[in-house]
């Protein structure tokens, strides 16, 4: 039997000097017994894994709500998507693999329905009381709204994934921190799920868009030179409509593994012309350390900048962002104007907190599914309520 004494004892021999590990951790708020063959952070992860708002995330959106069709990523198979690829990166990296997998489960229980579309309609619908933030929401559900334990709200998570969670950050997110010293970087493995992260939907939201038709192959082969690079390896005619979908599936696979190896070589490089020996070292630089080589990075962001405007603006897209902000929008004024159409449970919290924040984290849980049911019953005279 491994024990957890056991498991601890190998990250100090096998992890990286810089690495996160169990030992090191500043533990977790409420004081609890350790586990006798689980490290602190794999409970972690098991502890997310095993929540409402991750079982929810099976149908938020990504980019394509729920109703345009079963095959599109949902937010839930994105998080799949990036636990792997931030396993792959921390384990090359010889940082801590439980850490990062835990912080990239966690890192978008904080969405609400409708991806990003909702989480600007709650932001704006909450700008005098406090706003809306998916990081900061994440924060909330796993420390207060998950309620599991007699002793104590939420999950009680280790200090680092918590941290890991505030200070996760893209170009199109930056992460607030506030109470978790945020004038220091994250853990390494903290900036590893920024870009497991960033690999992650840069190249499903390809695929989905491949798939669904929105961008085509002769777009990318007229813009992006990784896209050309990429098809020519494999010996793909780029220029073709007809793409196959086992072609797309190589490529696809090949992209991912262009985007992991980057991020591999430019961290290790960075890592080893800092000097970084520790993970105080890690923490005091002052920029991250874990991104894609100066050569390929361009390419990427050729890549990404494509996506923004052939995607993310595609015309079908914004009619469903749109769609998703209105219907947002007229549940919360329905539910701020009448609270007592909120359920029982979800009133009985207007006792102790603001109602704008109760309606907002109701909205906030909410799935795609359950929000457009949840509008017809207030909004259909003739559905059931």
């Amino acid at each position: 039997m491994l024990t957890r004494e056991f498991l601890e004892n190998q990250e100090e021999t096998i992890l990286a000097p810089y690495a996160m590990t169990s030992k090191q951790s500043r533990g977790r708020a409420f004081p609890e017994d350790e586990h006798p063959y689980r490290t602190p952070f794999q409970r972690d992860r098991d502890r997310v894994i095993h929540t409402t708002a991750f079982r929810r995330l099976e149908y938020k959106t990504q980019v394509f709500i729920i109703t345009e069709g079963d095959y599109y990523r949902t937010r839930l198979t994105h998080t799949i998507e990036v636990a792997q690829i931030g396993r792959t990166i921390a384990r090359a990296l010889r940082a801590n693999e439980d850490l990062t997998e835990a912080i990239c489960l966690a890192h978008d229980l904080g969405h609400g329905p409708f991806g990003h579309s909702g989480e600007e309609a709650l932001h704006r619908l909450m700008k005098d009381h406090g706003g809306f933030d998916h990081n900061h929401q994440g924060l909330r559900i796993i420390q207060q709204l998950e309620r599991r334990y007699p002793d104590f709200d939420g999950l009680n998570l280790t200090w680092e994934v918590r941290e890991g969670m505030l200070k996760h950050e893209s170009e199109y997110d930056k992460g607030d921190a506030f109470d978790f010293e945020p004038e220091l970087r994250g853990t390494l493995e903290a900036q590893i799920v920024n870009l497991a992260d960033e690999i992650a939907y840069t190249t499903a939201d390809l695929d989905d868009g491949l798939r669904s038709g929105m961008i085509t192959p002769p777009q990318l082969a007229r813009e992006v030179e990784l896209w050309n690079d990429i098809t020519a390896e494999l010996g793909i005619d780029d220029g073709r409509l007809d793409l196959s979908e086992m072609d797309r599936h190589r490529i696809i696979r090949r992209l991912v593994g262009h985007e992991v190896t980057s991020v591999v070589n430019a961290t290790a490089a960075a890592l080893a012309e800092n000097n970084i020996q520790s993970v105080d070292d890690v923490r005091r630089m002052p920029h991250n350390l874990v991104g894609h080589d100066p050569a390929f990075a361009p390419k990427n962001r050729a890549l990404k900048t494509f996506l923004y405007k052939n995607l993310y603006r595609h015309w079908r897209v914004m009619r469903m962002s749109n769609k998703a902000q209105r219907l947002i929008t007229e549940l919360f004024n329905a539910f701020i104007d009448d609270p007592m159409m909120l359920p029982f449970e979800t009133q009985a919290k207007l006792e102790t907190e603001d109602r704008y924040r109760v309606v907002c984290d109701y909205i906030a849980g909410m799935t795609d599914r359950y929000a457009i049911k949840e509008h017809e019953r207030l909004f259909n005279p003739t559905a059931s309520v």
